[in-house]
């Protein structure tokens, strides 16, 4: 139990901890639904691809370039759409990003040829650019960095949720909606999960509120201990010197490219993971397509729960950089152990949970890295680019899993690539982050 110094610390600690509870209650529990409603619309072309590819004559090395079209759009777009909700808000953003991607998901419903295939990608990470940087820029705005891994893995959750629903969601729909009114099964994929996002965007328009001082739903005590609690954090901050351009500034700073190789292993994993895990179970020995779908979910509840547990740890401590370098050399051993038990169901999965580790808890504490050393003026330039600079993995790993697939007819040696990729992806967090350049505060309730 923590030790107060009295009953009057012990009670402000109680009123501290139930203002962030209302918080994560009231605004981060709807994100977290949109975040997962985002996300599965992202990743459903994997449990599509099944059928897709002989339907619309897709080869696998076709499907890992349709794949890695998405960050195109994603790539082009981050920056400007972060820099874009620092201006107009969360609220307008959020909403935005919600109604294009799912109109566009529920259209890729329509395709018929793999040029349609290519353009809806472009135009899904098009739409979707800006999402991820700008939730952990909106996080900026309500938590101090001492909680702002654990409320970060609770965000990335909804990554493991989607994954945990999108797969027996995806499967029962394959093995259900087979030309259902007409329509192959995977077009009724698209089209059923692509809806709800367009129904959380309107919603979303009038629920969100951009920043503490709007939250009609705080009282003024909690909104001081937001906004004080916001401050002590900024006062250990270098203040911005000049008045150059904020993403000048970003692409300036080593460690904004040292951040991005770090944040690069997290799509990379994904690579795997959100875009390849069907296709690996059924190449263990599994046929059915349901039964695929609900084994596919496996890793991503090891994942999130290997998530909580590191991210906890790494808040406790207030330490960043080892806690991430563990999480990458979990998920580079289990990348280099899948290809050599590829043929046993138990120890895939078994692998591809130790991705799904690497993926969800790397995310969470790379995150909290930015903030503890970027201005205020910096933050959305700095975010945006490490995130826009990291998904260069993210284009080239299905491009080339889908090639090497192609050629070898094995993806033996794409993921043995990948894993080296993500064990000096971490390294280099680990040796290029000086400890001394995180000026994170324990907090003191």
């Amino acid at each position: 139990m923590t030790p107060f110094s009295s009953e009057a610390d012990a009670a402000r600690h109680a009123r501290v901890e139930a203002t962030y509870q209302k918080v994560t209650w009231r605004l981060m529990s709807f994100i977290f639904v949109c975040w997962v409603l985002n996300y599965l619309d992202r990743v459903n072309v994997s449990f599509a691809q099944l059928h897709l590819k002989q339907d619309l004559g897709l080869s696998d090395a076709a499907y890992g370039l349709g794949v890695s079209l998405f960050f195109i759009g994603y790539i082009t777009l981050e920056v400007p759409s972060t820099l874009l909700l620092k201006r107009i808000g969360a609220r307008l953003t959020i909403s935005r990003i919600m109604i294009l991607w799912g109109a566009i998901s529920t259209s890729m419903a329509f395709m018929t040829t793999p040029t349609q295939f290519y353009v809806a990608r472009i135009l899904l990470g098009a739409a979707e650019a800006g999402f991820w940087p700008g939730i952990i820029l909106y996080l900026t705005y309500w938590y101090p960095g001492a909680r702002r891994a654990r409320i970060t893995s609770r965000f990335l959750l909804a990554i493991a949720a989607a994954g945990i629903i999108g797969g027996p969601l995806s499967g029962w729909i394959l093995h259900n909606f087979v030309d259902v009114l007409g329509f192959r099964n995977w077009q009724w994929l698209f089209f059923l999960e692509g809806l709800p996002a367009l129904f959380m965007g309107v919603v979303a328009f009038f629920y969100l509120v951009d920043k503490p001082e709007a939250a009609r739903w705080l009282d003024a005590e909690q909104k001081k201990i937001i906004l004080d609690a916001l401050a002590a954090d900024r006062a250990g901050k270098k203040p911005a010197v000049h008045n150059r351009s904020q993403l000048l500034a970003a692409l300036k700073d080593p460690r904004v490219y040292i951040l991005a190789a770090g944040w690069g292993t997290v799509p990379l994993c994904g690579t795997i993971l959100n875009y390849w895990t069907p296709t690996i179970i059924r190449q263990a020995g599994v046929s059915d397509v349901l039964h695929v779908g609900l084994l596919s979910a496996l890793p991503y509840i090891v994942g999130a729960l290997g998530m909580f547990v590191v991210a906890k740890s790494s808040d406790v401590t207030l330490e960043r950089r080892w806690h991430f370098f563990a999480s990458t050399a979990i998920g580079g051993l289990g990348g280099f152990m899948l290809p050599l038990v590829s043929n046993s169901t138990t120890a895939a999965i078994v692998c591809l949970s130790m991705i799904s580790i690497s993926y969800f808890a790397a995310a969470a504490i790379i995150w909290s890295i930015p903030p503890a050393y970027l201005d205020d003026n910096a933050a959305a330039a700095g975010i945006g680019a490490i995130s826009s600079l990291g998904q260069v993995g993210a284009f080239c790993g299905p491009i080339a899993l889908g090639w090497v697939k192609t050629v070898t007819g094995s993806l033996s040696i794409g993921l043995s690539a990948i894993a080296a990729l993500v064990v000096l992806g971490g390294l280099a967090v680990l040796l290029g982050v000086p400890a001394n350049s995180l000026r994170e505060k324990a907090q003191r309730n």
